[in-house]
């Protein structure tokens, strides 16, 4: 039988998923075998696994702190929404439905059998497991039937990790409201308390860490620091899409739509000191822009009539004829066509790519890899780079009278060519993108070279190792923070 913990939070954006990943890292790196559990995640920054299905970023990220691979397994359920009160439900990584809020409260319950399966087969392949929860055990509203916070804390039999943060104000209101709103069983779970993303002295806390632990009778076993790592977050708060990173002379400007997906394709960009990179929907800022990325969407018909409403496709349409560089990923390269057909509505793209989109019933989901194709306009002498990550979509795209942009094998050993490239705009299915040191430095390269901006190579480590280094000082924050000597005794259910 494995060992389990579980990290649930006061709020949404508690740091959850940072602590679970931290705590990962720690025992993976004292020679546990470790995985993450999330039974259900709602995200629109997903990932496709080696086995083909979808599961939230998140986890992703927190198997690769563990230092192994992610499996569907590590989240059964993944909810993307599509609307202000409907989400497209994939279970064990394909898509089951679409539903609105309240068909998925009537028929969560159902899917209990599929989240102890999964967790069931993890604890089948690793001796130490940490779950996390989502938003807050609390909601008193959402309890019944709950499968995501104390109810699957009972189904497991997990010792709970409770994480506050601190940075938003009231971190004890929070801690003390929270515990005040669970029954006494519930209460009994939590084994320790976590004041998270705390900024100053922490002896001006002590004060009042000695009251919430007399008034709740659970102990803070940390006050971890406000960590500055770059580590894919979740998306919903994300402060990541919120500034501008860096202030290299390429200014780079991602149209922050409203149902934006896997921005976490840009990350690599915004390590790059030859670049300014900014999430924006204002027009002035377009206007300013050396390169303008259109990202992928969870809602394409919706996010393109968005454009319209809001006059960004003309701005964007006006800077590609001024020679402002365009390159669309999933949605946004559907978004660069001349027409999108979904169900029962025709579209008219911005008609950037002589590209045609249909969408179909099947999402496509794969890992794939490959070279750039094209040789011409934003892609010349881009030619032959090495290319590496996942599809995930439902639209079909055509082709016509035109380049493009990469030759990509999928992981069932299909080979396809992939995108579109015409002048200074390309699209691309592929998620990643940006990950490929080679690609990634020669598309900056190239790019300022067309702006007329110039370009000094950065000394920056290659992405992967990176991202390596991030999980080291998120795993040297946990150990110096946190009381992991009493965090392992939670873990052997020793309290």
């Amino acid at each position: 039988m494995s060992r389990k913990i579980m990290v649930q939070g006061t709020m949404s954006n508690a740091g959850k998923s940072l602590l679970t990943a931290g705590l990962l890292r720690v025992f993976a790196k004292d020679g546990a075998k470790a995985a993450p559990f999330k039974s259900q995640n709602m995200a629109l920054n997903s990932f496709v696994t080696k086995e083909g299905l979808e599961i939230g970023r998140a986890q992703a990220m927190q198997a690769e702190a563990a230092m192994t691979e992610p499996l569907a397994d590590m989240n059964p359920i993944l909810l993307k929404p599509d609307s202000d009160t409907g989400s497209q439900v994939i279970v064990c990584g394909e898509v089951a439905a679409d539903m609105s809020a309240g068909e998925y409260f009537a028929y969560k319950k159902q899917l209990v059998p599929v989240i102890l399966k999964a967790f069931h087969a993890l604890e089948a392949k690793y001796d130490t497991i940490v779950i996390e929860g989502a938003g807050s055990p609390a909601e008193i509203n959402l309890k019944k039937d709950d499968i995501v916070n104390m109810g699957l804390a009972e189904m497991v039999d997990a010792p709970v990790l409770l994480a506050a943060d601190i940075d938003r104000g009231g971190v004890f209101a929070q801690i003390y409201g929270t515990v005040m709103l669970l029954t006494q069983k519930e209460r009994e779970r939590i084994k320790g308390i976590i004041i998270n993303k705390f900024r100053g002295d922490v002896e001006l806390l002590k004060p009042g860490i000695a009251q919430i632990e007399a008034l709740c009778g659970i102990p803070v076993v940390g006050v971890m620091p406000y960590l500055k790592v770059d580590i894919d977050e979740e998306d919903s708060l994300s402060e990541r899409i919120g500034r501008q990173h860096g202030d290299g002379g390429l200014k780079i400007r991602v149209v922050r739509l409203p149902h934006i997906s896997n921005y976490t394709d840009f990350a690599p960009l915004e390590e790059e000191s030859a670049v300014s990179l900014l999430y924006t929907a204002k027009k002035e800022e377009l206007r300013k822009a050396d390169v303008i990325i259109l990202p992928g969407s969870k809602n394409t018909p919706g996010d393109l009539k968005w454009l319209r409403e809001s006059g960004l496709d003309i701005v964007i349409t006006r800077c590609a004829n001024e020679g402002t560089l365009i390159c669309g990923i999933c949605g946004g390269y559907q978004m660069l066509g001349n027409m999108i057909k979904a169900q029962d509505t025709t579209m008219r793209g911005l008609g950037l790519l002589p590209v045609d989109t249909v969408f179909a019933e099947n999402k496509v989901r794969t890992r794939v890899q490959g070279r750039v194709e094209a040789d011409t306009g934003l892609c010349a002498g881009l030619t032959g780079l090495g290319l590496e990550g996942y599809e995930i979509h439902m639209g079909q795209s055509a082709r016509r009278d035109s380049a493009a942009f990469c030759r990509l094998t999928d992981q069932n050993g299909t080979v396809k060519e992939d995108g579109c490239v015409r002048g200074a705009v390309f699209g691309t299915y592929l998620h990643g993108l940006f990950d490929a040191d080679g690609f990634r430095e020669a598309f900056i390269r190239n790019a300022c070279e067309i702006r007329g901006i110039p370009y000094e190579a950065g000394e920056a480590a290659g992405r992967l190792a990176y991202r390596q280094q991030q999980y080291d000082i998120l795993e040297q924050a946990v150990r110096a923070h946190l009381d992991m000597e009493r965090i392992y005794g939670f873990l052997q259910n020793d309290d």
